[in-house]
């Protein structure tokens, strides 16, 4: 038991959420530079010539410069193994991000020093507060001109509802960055701008007493300013509280600059210190302790074709308890089959390394010969319990499918139903119909064009989306009930799901309380579960 503890213990799994062109990028790959994982960062993504950034192998995310699915990166730095989980920063991906936060133990948020808290950043904070998830802060983008320092963190207060907690403090921004003053060491760091992709770069540490040199390095009015913010901060902000960071009640905040590498190294030290190792998980028999507990894990996302040579899906698991042994049977307890996990593997991008063993912490993809489903329970032969689902979002936009070559209905179907298992859209089919008539709906537009891009470049299928004017839609409660006798209101679509399970479409709010209130005891709900 010692050995595999030990190597629990090691591990820290975090997914790293930020709204888009906030630089979530620029910073996992620098990480993955600290960790030896990569010897040079890909150029920022958008210019034509650059190299892609690692994370993203999708070619509509190449093409558009976004992430629209998430990598799982693993590094070691330190004697820390560290799972990175990168997220989609593009809100219409919000439901990806939602699930990948399910896999993490904490999460690193980006905010543009420039831009302060935006509208994505809110939703997804929201989802972390309500799974209790330490916050971190990485405040990044302090090369360019930036907003005032105490407005930004006033901002994160106000708009997030979290306390903060300066563990650094930037002097100056833009063509004026000096560097940051270390709070608990009561020393600056100066900025050196160092080569873009490389993490060489000397960083001078100059202790506040010796005022002398401070002001060589960054002269007087700075000095001045700094001390008389320094005295302020002392005041007004959060007393540091590990405990309470922990709990997701006060978030540590970082300043930096991750094109320039400045700041990154500091923050990974200080991040590595204060995370815990990974945390007991709820199951429907109480919690499972990752030390104390055999091997267990849940799948909390499914990626079709990752592999243009092979038409694949991969199943990616997040292990909760013990250690993994790819020669282990194991239990899907969904499928109530005992199998063996099929090539399990590791991925950087879009090179995979085939594993032997994993522990808890780690997240693991497996080939999926189409048996897994987003929520489903790994767990040993002999033992018999389920991790608590995860909700699907309602969709908010849907479309009518048509394809445009019937003779390819077998790919078509084929391939509209493995894109819906990753979870990123749903469809739905007329009530009376069979796959005909196929419906789809999404939480985000841009999905409708990575759905036509996806059948196009990995089905061979050309369809054309005929946009409905449906905004929301319910999941029917009762079991019972019988939708040939429903009395809805003329903007009202009945539908059901693959599963066979009906829904009701409606245009208007104000339908579904007048639909609610026509079919006594009607029982409709905002969420399914996976």
């Amino acid at each position: 038991m010692g050995n595999f503890a030990d190597e629990i213990n090691k591990r820290r799994t975090f997914a790293i959420i930020s709204h888009p062109d906030a630089g979530k990028t620029t910073l996992t790959e620098k990480f993955l530079l600290y960790g030896g994982a990569i010897n040079l960062a890909g150029s920022v993504k958008g210019k034509a010539t650059a190299r892609h950034a690692v994370s993203d192998w999708m070619e509509i995310e190449k093409e558009r410069g976004i992430s629209v699915t998430s990598s799982v990166l693993q590094f070691q730095y330190d004697g820390f193994c560290i799972n990175i989980l990168d997220t989609p920063g593009h809100q219409d991906f919000s439901e990806d991000t939602y699930r990948t936060l399910m896999a993490a133990d904490s999460a690193v948020m980006v905010i543009d020093a420039s831009k302060g808290v935006e509208a994505q950043t809110r939703k997804l904070f929201k989802v972390c507060v309500m799974r209790q998830i330490p916050i971190f802060t990485f405040i990044n983008k302090m090369d360019r001109d930036a907003n005032d320092t105490f407005e930004l963190l006033d901002e994160i207060e106000k708009e997030l509802g979290i306390a903060t907690c300066p563990i650094n403090w930037p002097i100056g921004s833009g063509k004026e960055f000096k560097g940051v003053y270390d709070r608990e060491t009561k020393s600056v760091v100066t900025f050196s701008d160092t080569e873009k992709g490389t993490k060489e770069g000397l960083a001078t540490q100059i202790p506040v007493e010796k005022e002398d040199e401070l002001v060589s390095h960054i002269g007087e009015a700075f000095k001045e300013q700094l001390f008389d913010e320094i005295d302020l901060l002392d005041g007004a902000s959060a007393e540091y509280d590990l405990e309470r960071i922990r709990a997701g009640k006060l978030t540590p905040v970082f300043f930096g600059s991750a094109l320039t590498n400045f700041g990154v190294e500091i923050f990974l030290q200080h991040f590595l210190k204060m995370t815990t190792t990974p945390l007991p998980r709820k199951a429907d028999i109480g919690l499972i302790d990752p030390v104390e507990n055999d091997f267990s894990a849940f799948v909390f996302k499914i990626q079709a074709n990752m592999n243009k040579a092979h038409r694949d899906r991969v199943a990616f698991m997040r292990i909760c308890s013990g250690k993994y042994d790819a020669s282990m049977e194991v239990k899907h307890v969904q499928g109530g089959k005992v199998m063996r996990l099929s090539q399990p593997q590791q991925i950087l991008a879009d090179e995979r390394k085939i594993l032997t063993e994993a522990y808890a912490g780690d997240i693991i993809g497996v080939f999926d010969p189409g048996i897994f489903a987003i929520g489903d329970t790994i767990c040993m032969p002999k033992e018999q319990f389920e991790y608590e689902g995860i909700p699907t979002f309602a969709p908010e936009h849907f479309a009518r499918v048509r394809q445009l070559d019937t003779m390819k209905r077998k790919q078509f179907v084929k391939g509209i139903t493995q894109i819906a298992q990753e979870g990123a859209i749903q469809i739905f089919q007329e009530f009376n119909t069979g796959m005909e008539e196929i419906i789809v709906g999404v939480v985000g537009v841009l999905q409708f064009d990575v759905l036509k891009y996806r059948l196009e470049n990995e089905y061979n299928v050309e369809i054309r989306l005929e946009n409905l004017p449906y905004e929301h839609i319910r999941w029917i409660e009762n079991k019972d009930v019988d939708l040939d006798k429903l009395t809805g209101t003329s903007d009202m679509k009945k539908i059901k799901d693959l599963k066979g399970n009906p829904l009701l479409l409606f245009v208007n709010q104000w339908s579904i309380g007048m639909t609610e209130e026509r079919n006594e005891g009607l029982i409709l709900s905002e969420f399914g579960r996976n």
